[in-house]
């Protein structure tokens, strides 16, 4: 599995519009390609005006097939257009699992 985190810096004021817009246009399209993100985030503390989407993948070639997908989505197209005026930059990071355990057996 791995996880892509996609973080959106916004205008001031961005968030308070961009989320209604998302809910009402964009999470279906998205939810219908990509399965329910595993969590969307507002920043409270350091970088404010931004928003952090977690999205689960089985590995990059599913990404790559599924946010494909979503980019011939008129629905996300007709989403992207209502809050493109909204975004100020986009980051994206996969981010990989590793253990939780340091399971020194393995090296002695």
């Amino acid at each position: 599995m791995i996880v892509e985190q996609r973080r959106y810096t916004l205008v001031p004021g961005g968030v308070a519009r961009y989320l209604p817009a998302w809910r009402r246009i964009g999470r279906d399209a998205q939810v219908r390609h990509l399965g329910e993100p595993i969590g969307v985030f507002t920043v409270e503390v350091g970088a404010l005006n931004t928003l952090v989407f977690l999205w689960g993948f089985e590995d990059a070639g599913d990404r790559e097939r599924r946010r494909a997908a979503l980019a011939e989505d008129e629905d996300f197209a007709e989403f992207r257009r209502s809050v493109r005026e909204l975004m100020t930059a986009q980051h994206s990071e996969i981010l990989k699992p590793q253990p939780t355990v340091d399971d020194r057996s393995e090296n002695p």
